[in-house]
């Protein structure tokens, strides 16, 4: 076995293992991010109540109540923000995983001698090779859609 199959077989389980241990880590901080929403939402609702029932309240206790109610606010579109970059993250992880499968059957098909090939190998090779631009495309299109939002933050 070559050295440098065995290279990139250990490469390629590297690769295989950053992508787990990155989509574990976007799911573990999705998750705090659905009970910070929640916990948000528990204030938010108690904020609202007070703000209802102001009956003779001082007014800086009202402005102050309002003041928190739209940092409150201000913090939910901040984490939705972020959870919306890593959705996008997650998608992009997914493309990589199935675009190294895909890589991976379509260097099978390639490394057969071209005589020995049937027409049910080459045909299949060809699909491959479609999927594998079309993953390619749609990895393209989230890049170019992470690009877009980082330019209209700026």
């Amino acid at each position: 076995y070559p050295t440098w199959k065995r290279t990139l077989t250990r490469r390629a389980r590297e690769a295989q293992m950053n992508r787990f241990c990155k989509a574990q880590t976007i799911q573990r901080r999705l998750e705090e991010i659905e009970v910070t929403f929640r916990e948000l939402e528990q204030q938010g609702i108690k904020l609202e109540k007070l703000l209802r029932d102001e009956d003779g309240t001082p007014a800086d206790q009202k402005t102050q109540w309002m003041n928190q109610l739209l940092y409150l606010v201000q913090k939910k579109n901040n984490l939705m923000t972020e959870e919306s970059d890593l959705m996008i993250v997650v998608q992009e992880l997914k493309l990589e995983e199935q675009q190294w499968q895909l890589d991976q059957k379509l260097r099978c098909y390639m490394n057969r001698e071209e005589s020995l090939k049937t027409p049910e190998d080459r045909l299949a090779e060809q699909e491959i090779l479609a999927q594998l631009v079309d993953v390619v495309n749609k990895r393209n299109a989230l890049i170019h859609i992470q690009e877009e939002k980082r330019l209209s933050e700026l």
